[in-house]
């Protein structure tokens, strides 16, 4: 797939959490072609901040050509990404990475399981399984409802569980101890994008019950092409690869996460 490097303008960029924001870009020209799971290199406005972010392809608009990130707010780069006013310009390389597969293989009952800012490119996801008249199932985990970021969003391409640890949303605990769905197995595959921990959770229980499974993982990526090798796993039929040329989706047999 094709990548571009180009600058874009702030369309909108506004808090939607207590530590994320969500900057929309206004795209020049007609939107590339992008798959849900891949992921753009942001540079950030500071000069203090020399490696461009990495931030999921949160959704997109292709008739305004907009594209946007849900961006958690953890250091200099996305809290100077997070001060970006409207016309402000932003140069960005795009679409990297490989994303989930859901182009290539027959899905009908899609489990979307996300942790935190994990939730952000299962909201690109959503909205092409909508396109093609799947309604898919959103199950999302955080300490606190606060943290479960645009939940108005989601319900409106598919429906939408909790779990947090506090209790103060859905049900207590973890993704994995939500009864209603993971005492399920109505499901034909499982995306996934959050904290390792719960990856590897999900991925353990989706391969238990014998359902195909994908998981976009988080790793630092500075450079996005697989020229710095500081986003490196271990694979089960590669070895060594660069998550972010590579993935950063993978299907749980790839990994070396069982043995």
């Amino acid at each position: 797939m094709k990548k571009f490097q180009t600058d874009l303008f702030v369309a909108d960029n506004r808090l939607v959490g207590p530590c994320a924001t969500l900057l929309t870009l206004q795209y020049p020209g007609d939107l590339p072609d992008m798959i849900a799971g891949q992921f753009a290199e942001l540079q950030a406005p500071s000069a203090k901040v020399l490696l461009r972010r990495p931030i999921s392809i949160h959704a997109i608009d292709r008739e305004k050509n907009l594209v946007e990130f849900l961006i958690q707010i953890v250091g200099q780069g996305t809290q100077s990404l997070a001060s970006l006013k409207q016309g402000n310009k932003v140069n960005v390389m795009l679409p990297l990475g490989n994303g989930f597969g859901y182009r290539t293989t027959h899905v009908a009952r899609p489990l979307l399981v996300g942790g935190g800012v994990g939730v952000a490119p299962l909201l690109f996801l959503g909205q092409e399984f909508a396109e093609h008249g799947i309604r898919p199932s959103f199950l999302f985990g955080g300490r606190t409802e606060a943290l479960i970021l645009r939940k108005d969003e989601f319900v409106k391409y598919g429906d939408l569980f909790m779990t947090t640890e506090d209790g103060s949303a859905g049900e207590k605990g973890f993704v994995t101890n939500h009864s209603l769905l993971m005492d399920s197995e109505s499901f034909d595959r499982i995306y996934a994008c959050g904290p390792t921990p719960m990856l590897k959770a999900v991925a353990l229980w989706a391969k238990e019950h014998e359902i195909a499974c994908e998981v976009s993982l988080e790793h630092r990526m500075a450079c996005g092409i697989g020229a710095c090798l500081c986003c490196v796993e271990d694979t089960a039929d590669q070895g060594n690869v660069c998550v972010c040329k590579e993935g950063p989706v993978f299907t749980i047999d790839k990994l070396k996460w069982f043995n």
